[in-house]
């Protein structure tokens, strides 16, 4: 295999490993990799390595069960068998959130627990009620479960996941009340002894919304995120993914750290200068279905340095400069030398050149186009090299 020719521009590659498993020398496996395409001559400096969140915490061994989040509930946050937790704005999710409400309600086993669910949708674009019904109700205060279940069969996987949440509840032994509405004060009305705030991206807004008016309150990133313990991330229960029937697989940890030793043995043994990510879900909306793909906090969980300055991608509008330039009577060498002359300068957002190029965090973007590569459905290639972005070719 020789060099991508000069007339590619950017572009990203599935590369294939081997099975990840706990305690597996990871970065060994990706210089490994990455020696295989510098030995075909297919990596080069400015390359991004992208390595998919699930198989580092995999690698770190940073698993939980519900017994754990259950019983940091009662020893952190001084939750009682007999309490009455309210979970507040929860994703619909048998794979991101139904092991995580486990967990909750096995620290609340002799109590209650009151699910608010947001309408018509969660904070991710999954329908709670049928869009029918969304159409004909608007709602100010809230409904109760029981008087429309009729009417919450998800569109995709057909199923009613408020009434899902309330047998996971009953199955650990608690009372499981579960209402929808946007209001959060329809929570605080309720007078729970404490509250998981269970959104992801809204976590900081609606925990203001909490203070003062619930003594206890806490976001899922506030569990499962203690040093000390054998398994924890600093994204907390945020970004886990279940594993197995009470195995949770948390964020990793530490993830910047993870990405520069991978950056250093690839310049120290391969001599290539690279920048690497570690990436979650990516940052798009499917237009069927109206999902908006990030379940994770963020498209990325740990980069190397070069992303911490805020780097954007942003550009002149290609087309509308050739079309403008084309009009003009311009031939084609001269509107190519201005798309070249261009691109040298640099020009506001409020200039017409830039117009439509909206500009959008490099890290997001290269994560974003990584997960769409990699795909959940999970193509073997949890590495993906990038090529032509970050250093324009």
């Amino acid at each position: 295999m020789n060099k991508l020719p000069d007339y590619i521009g950017p572009c990203a590659f599935g590369i294939k490993m081997g099975v990840i498993t706990p305690h597996c020398d990871l970065l060994g496996m990706v210089h490994g990799a990455m020696q295989q395409c510098a030995n075909d001559y297919f990596l080069d400096d400015g390359d991004v390595i992208c390595i998919t969140e699930s198989v580092v915490a995999r690698a770190q061994n940073n698993f939980v069960t519900t017994d754990d989040i259950a019983a940091e509930l009662r020893t952190k946050y001084d939750v009682k068998a007999s309490d009455r937790l309210g979970v507040l704005f929860p994703i619909t999710s048998r794979n991101r959130f139904a092991l995580i409400l486990k967990g909750i309600a096995k620290a609340a086993s002799r109590g209650e627990v009151i699910v608010q669910f947001s309408f018509p949708c969660d904070e991710v674009g999954n329908m709670i009620v049928s869009p029918e019904f969304a159409d004909s109700c608007a709602i100010n205060g809230m409904l109760e479960y029981e008087e429309i279940q009729h009417s919450c069969r998800h569109p995709i996987t057909k199923i009613d996941y408020p009434g899902y949440y309330k047998k996971i509840i009953e199955a650990e032994g608690a009372r499981a009340k579960v209402y929808l509405s946007n209001n959060p004060e329809i929570m605080t009305a309720l007078k729970p002894d404490c509250v998981v705030i269970a959104n992801i991206h809204e976590r900081h807004k609606t925990r203001e919304m909490m203070r003062g008016k619930i003594p206890n309150y806490l976001t899922l990133q506030d569990i499962c995120n203690d040093p000390s313990r054998p398994a924890w991330s600093e994204w907390g229960l945020l970004g886990s993914n279940m594993s197995s029937d009470n195995l949770l697989n948390l964020a990793p940890r530490d993830g910047d750290t993870f990405a520069l030793s991978v950056q250093r043995i690839i310049y120290d043994q391969l001599g290539k200068k690279v920048e690497v990510i570690i990436y979650g879900d990516g940052a798009y909306k499917d237009p069927g279905t109206g999902i908006y793909e990030l379940a994770d906090p963020q498209p990325c969980l740990g980069s190397t340095a070069a992303f911490k300055e805020g780097r954007m991608r942003e550009g002149i509008k290609y087309k509308l400069v050739a079309d403008s330039a084309h009009a003009e009577g311009k031939s084609i060498t001269e509107i190519e030398a201005l798309l070249t002359e261009h691109k040298q300068k640099k020009f506001g957002q409020d200039d017409m050149v830039s117009e439509g190029t909206t500009p959008r965090k490099l890290e997001d973007l290269i994560a974003s186009l990584a997960d769409l590569v990699s795909g959940s459905a999970d193509a073997g290639t949890p590495l993906i090299l990038v090529k032509g972005i970050f250093t324009e070719r």
